[in-house]
């Protein structure tokens, strides 16, 4: 009986679960028609003319109960019951998958378009939640006296074999400058090839060793069992779950979808752009920074013929009975209630969503980081999964060669380390193989390989270094622009300026003068091209025109200082100055001599603010004239007083003069004191006509 437990779960444990592929080729920019796996928006604006897959797969396997070191298996007599590593848990999973891309190819139906056509074979397999402990305790070997105790509580089982013929269409959604965006769809027509799953709820089995006894004193064991399952098969599967033959199965297909985008940041655009847009640069990598998003495997398979079958083992039966029964399906059919029988579930494909992000350190260097998620449910039923994965893969990528070795964290598995390459036509790869052989305690195992025909872009051939290519320059080894077809222009009269910018293609001419001779109508040796009056001869400082004489008193304006007053030219273009008169003189002075001062200061008292005003009016008439502004006093006093006196009043009248407008250079102010009388100091008449101010001409 332990034998058949043992034999029934290990077989439903080795069903793993469909996992990741290609770990680390993917990345590769050059890895072709098989990056549509990743995504399908890959294809285009690819390196490639055109890729040819000729075989390749891949098989992955992870769990998070079970690890080993490779290198004991190899060199040693490995027994995996005892020597391996065993980490049992309530709630243990298995991921694994076999994964076989056949006979596929792309093209590019324009430069921002392309297409592939594949074909796949698949095989998903997984255990989700089993009770760890369950596997360890009925592999430890225990003898017949051992009761047994199995908490399983709910479990699920999938497996399941399909084919893939499928259709991938890319397009360049949007290339402006250094923002560059494709998108992809790959439609799949699924073959189902094979299907079986299980799952348990609630499920306790209690083994007693010797709960039954037998005739004669005898007793074998009785196992006790509590809870409900539930299995379905497709029709090529029969009475054995054991049995999974991969054939097609009639009436099993479906339908599935990839979608996916790529965004790549390409600072330098400006390098990659041709002069007639015939080069795309192809044949290069051109983004500094790349992000890709997709969704793989969104649809489901329907086995029309499979059935699905429920059983109650709430039921206490004994070993022998047990151990009677052929297979799994016997001991369900015949020692426990079966409560109903269904069609079976649709198979659900394992869609998962992956987000990748490629950062190019130069044209050779890459380092990649790329996420796996599953989108689907670990406790559905007749679902396959996968493990979330993180990978950072750094990698050195040529047309020819490329080597990576990626590192990656996977759900329950723990850290791996591989390395792959690309040689051409072959790829060959493993995930973890350095854990494998580094590691006393690997959990994960995958190796891929394949062979392809890649043809790849070839570099535009562009002799003259002019931005377009060969096959379109009608001067393939002349530079010349792609106005002119790639030829240079023709400079016909010699001039270098070429005809399509030569005013007089048939006369040698000046640069400056678009290609024709310099011209000069009047004769002024200013060029008629920046002389303002070409039809009159002027001055090169008057951009060609004459000085013009706007008062007309022939004094050129450049050269009056009154240019719109007629003047004379001794005074400069300016009207000759007004002649102060003695009787001008003398009236001034009549003036001056009425200005009233506070007695004993300087103050002009404000009754002569009347007279310093028609003093104002009689300079004004004469602007070039200069005065002088004198203070006299009597001899009353002392000298040194008067000559202060005499000094701050001439000073009090010329500042008045100069607040009122006259120009300060045109007076001075000068005191004299008593020396220069005009009367006798004897008499008091005498001393007020010596008490006076006078304003003189400067001759």
């Amino acid at each position: 009986m332990k034998k058949t437990i043992v034999t029934s779960l290990l077989v439903l444990g080795t069903l793993s679960a469909k996992a990741q592929s290609y770990v680390g080729f993917l990345t590769d920019n050059y890895s072709g028609v098989n990056s549509l796996i990743a995504n399908p928006a890959n294809i285009t604006d690819s390196r490639f003319k055109t890729d040819i897959n000729i075989v390749g797969a891949s098989t992955f396997f992870s769990n998070d109960y079970y690890g080993l070191k490779l290198g004991d298996v190899i060199t040693s007599d490995f027994d995996f019951d005892t020597d391996g590593k065993k980490y049992p848990k309530d709630s243990n999973n298995f991921f694994g998958n076999a994964d076989v891309l056949g006979p596929a190819f792309m093209f590019n139906l324009t430069p921002t378009s392309s297409l592939a056509i594949f074909t796949r074979g698949r095989v998903g397999y997984n255990v989700n939640k089993i009770n760890g402990n369950t596997f360890e305790s009925l592999s430890n070997g225990f003898d017949e006296n051992d009761d047994l105790m199995i908490d399983e509580e709910d479990v699920y089982l999938t497996a399941n074999a399909w084919a893939e013929i499928g259709v991938t269409y890319a397009q360049v959604l949007m290339n402006k400058d250094q923002h560059f965006l494709k998108g992809g769809i790959s439609l799949k027509y699924l073959q189902g090839m094979g299907n079986a799953y299980a799952s348990g709820k609630n499920i306790t089995i209690d083994y007693d060793a010797d709960g039954t006894p037998l005739p004669g004193g005898q007793t074998t064991g009785s196992i006790a069992s509590v809870g409900e399952v539930n299995y379905g098969h497709s029709d090529n599967i029969d009475d054995n779950f054991e049995d999974f033959e991969v054939e097609i199965v009639d009436g099993a297909t479906g339908f599935g979808v990839d979608l996916g985008a790529v965004y790549e940041w390409r600072p330098d655009y400006a390098s990659y752009a041709s002069t007639d847009g015939s080069n795309s640069f192809q044949h290069l990598n051109k983004y500094k920074l790349k992000f890709a998003l997709s969704i793989s495997d969104i649809g489901s398979i329907n086995y029309k013929n499979g059935t699905q079958n429920t059983y109650d083992i709430t039921a206490t039966v004994n070993e022998d009975d047990f151990d009677n029964e052929d297979n799994l399906e016997d001991i369900l059919n015949n020692l426990y209630t079966q409560t109903s029988v269904d069609a079976i579930e649709k198979f659900a494909l394992p869609t998962a969503l992956h987000f990748n992000v490629d950062y190019s350190l130069n044209n050779r260097f890459y380092l990649n980081l790329n996420t796996d998620f599953s989108l689907r449910s670990n406790s559905k039923v007749n679902t396959n999964r996968v493990p979330t994965m993180v990978s950072f893969t750094p990698r050195f990528e040529s047309k020819w060669f490329s080597f990576y070795m990626p590192v990656s964290l996977t759900q329950g598995s723990g850290a791996q380390w591989g390395a792959g390459f690309r040689a051409g036509p072959l790829y060959i790869g493993s995930g973890s193989v350095m854990t494998l052989l580094l590691s006393d305690n690997s959990k994960a195992a995958d190796v891929y390989a394949g062979l392809k025909i890649p043809v790849y872009q070839g570099k535009p051939k562009d002799r003259d270094g002019d931005g377009i290519v060969n096959r379109k320059d009608d001067c393939p080894d002349e530079f010349g622009p792609i106005e002119n077809n790639g030829c240079p222009w023709p400079d016909t009269d010699g001039d270098k300026v070429t005809d399509k910018d030569d005013k007089c293609p048939e006369e040698a001419g000046e640069v400056l003068n678009d290609g024709c001779p310099l011209v000069d109508s009047d004769g002024d040796d200013v060029l008629d091209e920046d002389d303002k009056c070409p039809n009159e001869p002027g001055a090169a400082e008057n951009q060609g025109c004459p000085w013009p004489d706007t008062d007309g008193d022939g004094v050129l304006d450049k050269n009056d200082q009154c240019p719109n007053e007629m003047g004379t030219v001794a005074n400069n273009g300016c009207p000759e100055a007004a002649e102060v008169t003695e009787e001008v003189q003398k009236q001034l002075n009549d003036y001056a001599k009425t200005i009233l001062f506070n007695s004993g200061k300087a103050s002009i008292k404000a009754e002569s603010t009347s007279v310093l005003v028609d003093i104002m009016s009689i300079l004004k008439e004469y602007p070039e004239a200069k005065f002088t502004v004198e203070g006299h006093t009597d001899s009353v006093g002392s000298k040194t007083t008067n000559q202060k006196l005499s000094e701050s009043r001439a000073i009090s009248v010329k500042d008045f003069l100069i607040e009122k407008g006259i120009d300060s250079s045109r007076l001075t102010a000068v005191g004299h004191g008593e020396d220069k009388p005009i009367a006798s100091n004897m008499y008091k008449d005498g001393r007020a006509q010596n008490r006076r101010v006078e304003i003189n001409l400067v001759k």
